[in-house]
């Protein structure tokens, strides 16, 4: 097993794959360098003598400036690492013509057995969704829920209700997220049948988002309305409605459906050092795979971008969106610093226990799950994808908020990297993937794919191959482990609550 890796050849560090011992002697370029103290796995260590004020390359960027010197051999982190990200950047668009990768695939490997709905998109579940359009009838949302478990069939792969505290005492802009996020969830091709449950006293009432043009196009065999204060009895009510939404949802049949019609969001969270150098990588290809075959991948979390984002804008098929890329980063920058909040102090205290340092560091790992391939477009905040391919959509790096995000952009499945584990799941199946094998050992009621085994002698093409027929087969219905009682929604608020 390799030991520890030299992961870009301009590099002035190494990246411990395992637990490394203070006085071990690892050869790298052909020279030796005498470890000073004990590295963890995921944590770097210095290849050279640095002065103070010296940039620490990573990946073959900068990943900050040492804070005094450091000698070869000694341990790289937050004790002598600094940030060299600043506030807003002008940038110029230098394509680099990304290309379009050509995977060989087989015949079985253009299509998913999905579910065909009557807008012309396609989903991987046929489920029973609850959605309240406000955090006042989250209750009664949960007592239909529990009281339809004998809906679930063959044909009905669940009953789900997805709470969440928003729908009034909203304004502007973060009332306008709600709306639009409801809306694109209560449209998702996964649900088979929808139950909207309202209120009818809140601002975002089911007239208002109907009579507004939220719901434009909402196919009514799957989506049911009720409003909790015109009945007598709501939950009987729901419950009835619900039993007629699954008699519709009974016809679906899976069918072959092609790839050109799946949309797989890409998120990493509980990142480690190891992250960059396995997970993220190996979604990386998959994407690739993907979108070379027609289908599409949406990556977020725009604050994780800080740092990396030129290597983005450098693969934007054109200037306009290159623009809008530019926007993306800027504008999220702007919404820190209305909210008096510091840009860059970003890697949580499980990312800087794992090995990363910095943002620039975290950000140049996030970004490997965008592959090599052309960014073909720009989304907001729960905008649909119309444009086939990598798409950048604009959402906060939050593991819930972001993975939400790209559900409502469209995703169907949600790839999720991980070094430090973590339970949670978004509104559709979420594929955990460990960055470590050791993760995916210890968690294995969470962990459903190793990209760990990367550095154990599998090559990035074995395993971006396998994580792709992993995918047809979640989207043909295979459980994921999350599946069994995970379930969250998580709306991006953006601004006062009245």
């Amino acid at each position: 097993m390799q030991r520890f890796v030299k992961i870009n050849p301009n590099d002035n560090v190494a990246v411990a794959l395992t637990d490394l011992k203070a006085g071990e002697k690892p050869e790298v370029d052909g020279r030796t360098v005498v470890l000073k103290e004990d590295i963890t796995m995921g944590h770097k260590f210095a290849l050279k003598d640095f002065a103070e004020g010296e940039n620490v390359i990573k990946y073959g960027f900068p990943i900050g400036h040492t804070l005094a010197a450091v000698e070869e051999g000694a341990h790289i982190h937050v004790h002598n690492l600094k940030t060299n990200l600043s506030d807003n950047l002008t940038y110029e668009y230098n394509p680099s013509h990304a290309e379009r990768a050509n995977f060989s695939l087989g015949a079985d490997e253009k299509y998913f057995m999905g579910y065909e709905r009557a807008d012309g998109k396609a989903g991987v579940r046929n489920e029973l969704w609850i959605i309240p359009t406000v955090g006042c009838v989250n209750a009664v949302a949960r007592a239909i829920e529990q009281q339809t478990q004998d809906l679930k069939s063959e044909k009905i792969e669940n009953v789900v209700a997805f709470s969440h505290p928003y729908g009034c005492s909203q304004m502007g802009d973060d009332q306008e997220n709600t709306r639009e996020a409801l809306s694109a969830l209560i449209k998702h091709p996964n649900a088979g049948g929808v139950l909207v449950l309202g209120l009818g006293c809140e601002n975002s009432n089911i007239g208002v988002l109907k009579d507004g043009g939220y719901l434009d196009g909402y196919d009514e065999s799957r989506v049911r309305f009720l409003q909790c204060q015109d009945c007598e009895d709501e939950v009987g009510e729901g419950i009835r409605i619900l039993r007629e939404l699954a008699a519709n949802a009974e016809k679906f049949e899976r069918k072959k459906i092609s790839v050109e019609k799946l949309i797989v969001g890409m998120k990493c969270g509980g990142s480690d050092g190891l992250s960059g150098i396995t997970a993220n990588p190996v979604v990386g290809r998959f994407s690739d795979m993907l979108t070379a075959a027609g289908g599409s991948t949406i990556l977020t979390e725009v604050p994780e971008m800080f740092g990396a984002e030129t290597i983005l804008m450098e693969r934007c098929t054109g200037k306009e969106i290159f623009d809008k890329t530019v926007s993306l980063i800027n504008d999220f920058k702007d919404y820190f610093r209305q909210h008096n909040q510091t840009i860059y102090e970003n890697p949580s205290p499980g990312n800087k226990k794992g090995g990363i340092s910095t943002l620039e560091d975290k950000a140049l790992g996030c970004t490997q799950k965008s592959g090599l391939g052309p960014v073909e477009d720009v989304l907001k905040y729960a905008q649909p994808l119309k444009t086939k391919g990598l798409n950048l959509l604009s959402a906060p790096g939050n593991d819930l908020v972001a993975s939400t995000a790209t559900v409502l952009s469209g995703a169907q499945i949600v790839l999720f990297t991980t070094g430090r584990g973590t339970p949670f799941a978004s509104a559709v199946p979420t594929v955990k993937i460990s960055s470590n094998s050791p993760l995916a050992g210890h968690k294995n009621n969470w962990i459903d794919f190793d990209a760990g085994r990367l550095i154990e002698g599998k090559s990035l093409d074995e395993l971006g191959e396998e994580l792709y027929r992993e995918v047809l087969a979640v989207a043909g219905g295979k459980k994921v482990k999350s599946e069994d009682g995970f379930r969250d929604l998580a709306i991006f608020k953006k601004g006062v609550t009245l």
